[in-house]
């Protein structure tokens, strides 16, 4: 995949969107406070800062969609103000001159329906068609986005597809009705390098497509400062619900004015790895191990036939004690799935895997316990792994109560407050549920609830995609001296290859379920031999 592509910085000048003064309140908390900011017809603005800054509140407001908050100021489309519309008249704009990329699409998108059906309803109830021109329109919005084998995906359901499949599935959702302006809200978070660049320019088409008639504008929410530079015409800073800084996208990031978005600018992965030693006892070990998954078959009764899907094909991993294993590759690839086996959560088809120089298979009844306590995940999504009706407390202290029931409440309380204060959350969270804090913010909590335990092994997929650059980088660090500390073992699930060179001693390539190239990280960067690696980090550099 080529880089990101260059384009022009010229943006109309005819406002679309404008808040003025937007202020938005929940409670005795102040999110956004007297927010002013203006969006051209054409014009993609890029909204950047860390979590909890405001960000997607903003975004929301403008769609009506905070009913436990007071707006205030004025948020006008098209010269209307939205505030002063009814509800009826905002569903008419929602979807249709309106759109979202949501930023944790398992959430957003409903598990009882297929990718297909939920983008087909888009259409039909905006733009009128027949229920089988839609499905046409949906199969063909998915191929646009880079979902492979759209016509088959698209009777999929939420739960089967990849973290990236479902980001994708969502834009496509988004962009079904050509929208005059589209929120995206980390519409890139959960997608490999090169899908990422798919994106840009599926959504620099569009914008051509249009740019004599509608002229869609693009507020982009993200933390992916690369983004912003290949993709935005201006850039507008918030902090703590504050805009400190807007600009062009050449003035904000050559000469920022402002400290925190110097910060910001400034926030990059670190390399602190330290050198694993060679007498290091490898902790886990997995050979020729393969994951197969049942496909549905045409049939009366639904499952007809025996047939199989490959997701993982004979795979040789290995970590020692202190080390980091990366995993690469795109979504769908078989990065997670070979994650959920190396947990023995996951049922494999061929091969063994062993924990110390056992097999996981050996364990029985209460070692099947210590086991657990030993190998913990941090989940690509923390909405979805937190339980929405427990408190932080519970939540975090749940592995504590299970495999170490002598404690005392005091004593977990505080093991937990510990562990949040690792991860940068203070003890008032302790009290508070998931849906209270930033994507963001439930990630590091997610972290917390992993480490709690001081596990020997942590699989970590995708731990750091939902976080601001500046979160990212204290994360990383606090991981790479919890492993130094502890000597911990990682598997280090990732897209994002820059992270990899930060946090891993060695590297595997993964491509359609199988490894395709494997070593130490600085000479698979520098070298690599397999011409999908060689594309994967071009994709990379040239963003």
């Amino acid at each position: 995949m080529s880089a990101l592509p260059q384009i022009d910085r010229e943006a109309p000048a005819t406002p679309l969107l404008e808040l003025d003064h937007l202020r938005v309140v929940f409670g005795d908390t102040v999110a956004v406070d007297d927010v002013t900011l203006a969006i051209a017809r054409g014009e993609r603005v890029a909204l950047v800062g860390e979590s909890g800054s405001g960000k997607s509140v903003t975004a929301l407001s403008v769609l009506r969609l905070l009913h436990e908050a007071q707006v205030s100021g004025a948020i006008r489309f098209d010269g209307e103000d939205l505030l002063a519309k009814s509800e009826r008249a905002m569903r008419g704009l929602r979807g249709s001159d309106i759109a979202m990329i949501f930023q944790e699409p398992m959430t957003a998108l409903n598990p009882l329906y297929t990718i297909g059906d939920q983008i087909a309803e888009t259409i039909v109830l905006h733009d009128g068609v027949s229920a089988n021109e839609a499905a046409k329109r949906a199969v063909a919005l998915l191929a646009r986005t880079g979902i492979t084998e759209p016509e088959k995906r698209v009777n999929s359901y939420p739960h089967q597809l990849s973290g990236g499949q479902r980001q994708r599935a969502m834009i496509a959702m988004a962009l079904a009705c050509r929208p005059r302006l589209l929120l995206a809200d980390e519409p890139t978070t959960a997608l490999d390098v090169t899908i990422r660049a798919q994106i840009v320019e599926l959504l620099l088409e569009l914008q051509r497509d249009e740019a004599q008639k509608r002229g869609m504008a693009v507020l982009l929410i993200t933390h992916d400062l690369n983004l912003v530079r290949h993709f935005a015409h201006r850039v507008a800073v918030m902090e703590q619900g504050v805009l400190v800084e807007t600009g062009t996208v050449e003035q904000v990031f050559e000469a920022p004015r402002h400290p925190y978005t110097q910060r910001l600018l400034a926030s990059r992965p670190q390399r602190e790895v330290v050198p694993v030693l060679p007498i290091s006892p490898v902790l886990l070990e997995a050979r020729e191990v393969s994951v197969d998954f049942r496909t549905k078959l045409p049939g009366l009764r639904g499952w007809f036939g025996s047939g199989r899907f490959r997701a993982v094909d004979a795979a040789n991993v290995s970590v020692r004690q202190g080390e980091t294993l990366g995993i690469v590759g795109e979504s769908g690839s078989g990065k997670s799935t070979l994650a959920m086996a190396l947990l023995g959560l996951q049922r494999t088809a061929h091969g063994e895997i062993e924990f110390q120089g056992r097999a996981l298979a050996s364990y029985r009844g209460g070692e099947k316990t210590t086991l657990r306590s030993n190998m913990q995940v941090v989940f690509q999504d923390p909405f979805s792994s937190l339980s929405p009706r427990q408190t932080i407390e519970r939540i975090v202290g749940e592995g504590l109560a299970l495999h170490r029931p002598q404690m005392t409440e005091q004593a977990r309380r505080d093991k937990v407050v510990a562990a949040l204060r690792e991860v940068g959350i203070d003890r008032t969270a302790l009290y508070r549920y998931p849906h209270e804090f930033s994507g963001g913010q439930r990630q590091r909590i997610a972290i917390a609830r992993a480490l709690v335990l001081e596990p020997r092994v942590l699989i970590l997929d995708e731990p750091t995609s939902a976080l601001d650059v500046s979160i990212q980088q204290q994360v990383l660090k606090l991981l790479a001296g919890l492993q130094h500390k502890y000597n911990l073992g990682f598997v280090f699930i990732s897209h994002d290859l820059e992270v990899i060179g930060a946090m891993a001693h060695r590297v595997v390539v993964m491509q359609n379920g199988s490894i395709v190239e494997a070593g130490e990280v600085e000479k698979i960067f520098a070298t690599p031999s397999h011409p999908y690696t060689r594309k994967l980090l071009k994709a990379a550099l040239d963003r």
